[in-house]
């Protein structure tokens, strides 16, 4: 299930509802991204625990895979999760770097996603 927010700017997010399945490949992220664009949106808003758990140990790629197709469209991305629990310095650097560029953001809370989505 996919729920709408509009953030400041009346700017229309897509946020991926936790409960709709986990998310193994690109594939299955680039079927998402497509509905959200058909939908008027050009931010997606996941929950971690949507994320199969392989994105989170960078030696799979799996996260490198998934957001190169956020660079590729053009599309902003939001996780949102705790994500103290990774004791990786190369996860840590990599949500670190991602949070200063802005396109692809690791936040606490749905409300820190939305505002994040004006930037």
């Amino acid at each position: 299930m996919v729920r709408y927010h509009n953030n400041s700017r009346n700017q229309k997010i897509a946020e991926i509802v936790p409960d709709c399945g986990l998310i193994n490949n690109p594939e299955d992220m680039l079927e998402i991204m497509v509905d959200a664009a058909y939908n008027g949106c050009n931010h997606i808003i996941l929950h971690k625990m949507s994320l199969d758990p392989g994105f989170f140990d960078l030696k799979t790629g799996l996260a490198g895979e998934i957001l190169q197709k956020f660079s590729n469209y053009r599309m902003k991305l939001s996780i949102v999760g705790n994500f103290t629990k990774y004791k990786s310095e190369s996860l840590n650097a990599f949500i670190s770097e991602s949070n200063k560029r802005g396109d692809v953001c690791f936040v606490g809370s749905l409300s820190e996603a939305i505002t994040r989505s004006d930037q």
